[in-house]
């Protein structure tokens, strides 16, 4: 499920902390604030210790420094791909939800 506000990632391999299985995670567009201490090229690139800064503020569940780092390869690239989408204008994310 995806607008331009926020993306549903299923996980492949669900997190678990504690009791608590995250098996889906919602990301929201990030606000310029929330991209403070971070470099955008680094985001585009994927960066792991971008990412590892910027989504505990933009996942829910809140997922922690931790938690990004226990995120099976494929969930990560996953998430990863979602948030450089974030960057993309209007235009190009329809045309890329056109052709999938």
């Amino acid at each position: 499920m995806s607008n331009a506000q926020t993306t549903v990632i299923t996980l492949e391999t669900p997190l678990v902390r504690g009791e608590q299985k995250i098996e889906k995670v919602t990301l929201r567009k990030p606000a310029a604030g929330e991209l403070r201490g971070i470099a955008l090229a680094d985001l585009l690139k994927v960066d792991v210790a971008a990412l590892h800064v910027v989504l505990p503020r933009i996942t829910n569940p809140t997922l922690t420094a931790h938690d990004v780092s226990q995120l099976d390869l494929p969930d990560l690239m996953a998430i990863g791909s979602e948030v450089v989408g974030f960057f993309l204008p209007k235009a190009d994310r329809a045309a890329l939800s056109l052709g999938a």
